[in-house]
Formats: structure tokens, C-alpha cells, sequence
């Protein structure tokens, strides 16, 4: 055998055997996957209405919904939770399309822009226009 086969043929084996390895190669990234940390809980009615500071009005309080009115210095909205997102997507499907909602895992929140504009932050949602499953917070001008 020549030197460059010897040479290439030593190199592959050595990916090989760095790639096969506990402490490197694609084994850190088949762990990287298992170690991610766990998605945080949705949030209650009375988490989010504590985080943009109102005291709830609950509206409607089922097992699969709540909903509740909310009013603070900055105005008033509506809170609504989910048991699934599925739910919540079905909800919205029907949702009335000239209102925007600020939109979270298992929540939304409906009321006028500027109202969402100023609670976005502290709930950490996605602000969507017209289309409320395509069109989030547009990009920054």
C-alpha cells in the first residue's frame, strides 16, 4: 500500500473511532437532544393577569376554557386559557379576524393593539394582526 491510501485510510479510521467515542464526536449530539430542558407550564388566567397586574373577572370558568375580563391602566382586555392547543387553534380559527390577540402556549389574549403592545412584554407572547394563525409581531421597521 502506498503512503496517501495509508494516510487516508488512517484518517477515516480515525473519524471512525473519535465519531464511535463517549467523549466527543456524534455522540454529543444524540445526548444534546435528550438533555434539553422541559417547556415551561402554560400560564393561568391568574398567572397572566398577575404579570400585567389586574384582578380578574372570570367570564367563563369550564374545564376545557376560561375566559375573563381584565382592566388595568393601560385598558381593558379579555384572557382566555385553554385545556389543549388544540383547542386554542380551533378557538382562533374562529376568533373575529379585525381584532388582534397576543397569543401564548394554551393562551390568548384579545383587546385593542395598543393594550397588547404594552402586556406583550411581561407575557412574552406573539402579537397576531388579521391572520391569527400566520400573521405574528411584525419585524421592526
Amino acid at each position: 500500500m502506498t503512503t496517501f491510501p495509508r494516510l487516508a485510510a488512517f484518517a477515516l479510521l480515525a473519524g471512525l473511532v473519535a465519531g464511535c467515542s463517549s467523549g466527543g464526536g456524534w455522540s454529543d449530539y444524540v445526548a444534546a437532544g435528550k438533555n434539553q430542558p422541559p417547556k415551561p407550564a402554560p400560564l393561568t388566567i391568574e398567572q397572566i393577569s398577575e404579570k400585567v397586574g389586574c384582578k380578574p373577572k372570570m367570564q367563563v370558568d369550564a374545564d376545557e376554557v376560561r375566559t375573563a375580563y381584565c382592566k388595568t391602566q393601560d385598558g381593558e382586555f379579555f384572557v382566555n386559557t385553554f385545556k389543549t392547543e388544540k383547542l386554542k387553534d380551533e378557538w382562533m380559527d374562529r376568533a373575529p379576524e379585525y381584532n388582534p390577540h397576543l397569543v401564548g402556549p394554551k393562551w390568548t389574549v384579545l383587546g385593542p393593539l395598543q393594550v397588547l403592545e404594552t402586556i406583550k412584554g411581561p407575557l412574552n407572547g406573539d402579537l397576531h394582526l388579521t391572520d391569527h394563525r400566520v400573521s405574528k409581531t411584525p419585524a421592526p421597521k
